[in-house]
């Protein structure tokens, strides 16, 4: 089935993201913050984890295996990080991919104000992810949403007559 192929892409592709971050980042919260801005901004062949519409996907041997990777992986960056006091305690690898849905939702934007505004709301969660006697806090990354930026997304543009 082509939904279950994109998952397991989709799950696939997180892992590499994760290995690699960990393997070439010397500091657990850069390991972290790199794998989740690769997987926002590269976005690839892998598809949605969750379904997009209707339903639950059947959990096949594949994609068990899969989510083990996955689980593995991301266990990995969260423990690092955890254990070198920067990222919150009650945090766990579970959250990363729902916190993943939730920053990459559609945006009727083009694809480069899109990846700006994703990682602008990346950079607040990561914020709000860090322990407060990590260091000083960054910046978000580029600006913050106008409002008529928002009514332009929400709204259809008006005709002419």
């Amino acid at each position: 089935m082509l939904a279950q192929r994109m998952r397991i892409a989709g799950m696939e592709q997180l892992v590499a993201q994760a290995r690699t971050a960990l393997a070439e980042e010397p500091h657990p919260w850069a390991a972290l913050v790199r794998f989740f801005r690769d997987a926002l901004t590269d976005q690839g062949t892998g598809g949605p984890l969750l379904p997009l519409v209707g339903g639950r996907l059947p959990a096949t041997d594949e994609v068990r295996t899969a989510a083990e990777r996955l689980r593995a992986a991301l266990d990995d960056l969260v423990d690092g990080a955890q254990r070198a006091g920067v990222l919150r305690a009650d945090f766990t690898s579970a959250d990363i991919p729902l916190l993943l849905e939730h920053l990459t939702p559609q945006i009727p934007v083009t694809g480069e104000r899109a990846t700006a505004l994703h990682l602008r709301y990346l950079d607040l969660v990561l914020a709000g992810l860090r322990t407060p006697d990590a260091g000083q806090l960054m910046p978000p990354h580029g600006p913050a949403a106008q409002w008529d930026e928002l009514r332009q997304l929400w709204n259809a543009p008006e005709s002419g007559g």
